[in-house]
């Protein structure tokens, strides 16, 4: 059985047959239509979601499955004391596959080792989130039509941003790609990314903690809001939520083809007039994001169209 804890848990070549397979969904809905009838997907996010749950949700529904969970902690038996453990194997009896969100990392790994259906990590607190990384995939080489040979800047909160620390881990496969990190002392990346990812690898990249020197060089532009829910201070957060803002004078610096991404939810980071630079594409991010998760469930559930 097969969970996806992690994107080092799938391949190059895995990797690329998912956004193969989303490109076909893309192309021919109507095919993928009845593909899950009969199959059940439980999300069970113990921390809040919009975008990832939903596009869980809608992806099973469109592959003709049906779906069941709860959508935070508090409506869960996890209020009473049960494990997470207990939790996914009294849902394994109901559902064929489960989605799983947690604020504490390796909480779905823990689950994956009780469960008897398989487990996808929706996120993990600061740690991982595979599914956006396939959505950001998808993203960059439907719009770049390629995932090598680019210069990405990511900005923002590298320290806690598990979206970041995925995207890292899986473009740094790819030939000639080279990371610009933009973030302030405070919210660098961690040493496991740095020394693990970026240093064992040889992979070229730069910190620095001011976007407009860089704009002219990227690419791919990843966006990233601070979380206020990972921050222990509120001093501390309130000093740094808004030290980076994207603006449209910003943005007249960047390259005609750069694109602008962003994993959502934005708070300040991205002003809404910046939503019509056809450059800005974190909506169809957002949209790509299931159909890349119906690829996935059908190969975890292994059917076919």
């Amino acid at each position: 059985m097969f969970h996806l804890i992690d994107i080092k848990d799938l391949s190059v070549e895995e990797i690329k047959g998912l956004l193969d397979t989303a490109e076909d969904i893309i192309a021919n809905p109507d095919k993928y239509a009845e593909v899950c009838k009969r199959k059940k997907l439980a999300t069970l996010f113990f921390e809040p979601s919009t975008r990832t749950r939903l596009s869980f949700e809608a992806a099973m529904l469109e592959l003709g499955g049906s779906v069941l969970g709860f959508s935070e902690a508090s409506s869960s038996s996890a209020t009473k004391g049960e494990t997470v453990g207990d939790t996914v194997q009294v849902v394994g009896c109901y559902a064929d596959i489960i989605a799983m969100r947690h604020p504490k990392e390796g909480a779905p790994m823990a689950a994956a080792l009780k469960s008897p259906v398989p487990i996808i990590n929706a996120g993990d607190g600061g740690h991982n989130h595979p599914t956006q990384t396939l959505t950001d995939l998808l993203t960059i080489r439907r719009e770049k039509g390629r995932l090598d040979n680019l210069t990405i800047g990511l900005c923002g909160d590298l320290k806690f941003g598990r979206t970041v620390h995925s995207l890292i881990m899986a473009m740094s496969r790819y030939e000639n790609v080279k990371f610009i990190l933009i973030s302030p002392e405070e919210l660098k990346i961690p040493d496991y990314i740095r020394r693990g990812v970026l240093d064992k690898n040889g992979i070229e990249y730069v910190e620095i903690d001011r976007m407009e020197p860089v704009m002219d060089q990227l690419d791919v532009l990843y966006m990233t809001r601070v979380q206020r829910e990972r921050f222990f201070n509120e001093a501390d957060y309130q000093r740094l939520k808004d030290v980076y803002i994207l603006t449209r004078q910003m943005l007249n610096r960047a390259k005609d083809d750069t694109i602008v991404m962003h994993p959502l939810p934005r708070v300040n980071e991205i002003p809404v007039d910046v939503d019509d630079d056809p450059r800005a594409k974190y909506f169809t991010q957002a949209l790509n994001g299931k159909y890349v998760r119906m690829a996935l469930i059908m190969k975890m559930l292994g059917v076919k169209a």
